[in-house]
């Protein structure tokens, strides 16, 4: 899927977070809160991780970039992430899901999810944050 889709983020991007101000800050045109469902979030080194798996719910925020920045923006978060299309590599695999939105709206948007080796890992290995918000870890 492709197309000009909102940003969920739930980690250092996040208002108040460090990589917000680095990354985000004069390229949006709104962040408003959200929440993933049939996701669970796990610790990584100084970032996390949203591990897709039934029944789970991570907090944030949905992004939805300034018009004249998306592209822009939209290669900034893949490097950011280390997601390239197609790499075995990747630590993060860039996917379109359904994020609802503080007023009950849902909307698809760009979420950053582990890739399938890092998710792995995480569930045999991994400090899974309870509740889902990466603020109150």
């Amino acid at each position: 899927m492709s197309g000009r889709l909102p940003f969920f983020v739930y980690g250092t991007l996040r208002p108040g977070e460090h990589n917000h101000d680095l990354f985000l800050r004069g390229r949006t045109r709104s962040e408003v809160p959200g929440r993933l469902t049939g996701a669970v979030l796990y610790d990584g080194p100084g970032y996390p991780y949203a591990v897709e798996e039934p029944g789970g719910v991570v907090c944030g925020e949905l992004v939805t970039a300034d018009p004249d920045q998306y592209g822009q923006l939209l290669g900034v978060l893949d490097r950011l992430e280390e997601y390239a299309p197609g790499d075995p590599g990747n630590l993060y695999e860039r996917v379109a899901r359904e994020v609802t939105r503080e007023d009950g709206t849902d909307v698809r948007a760009w979420v950053y999810v582990a890739a399938p080796t890092v998710a792995a890992a995480l569930r045999a290995r991994g400090r899974r944050i309870d509740g889902g918000d990466w603020r109150t870890r």
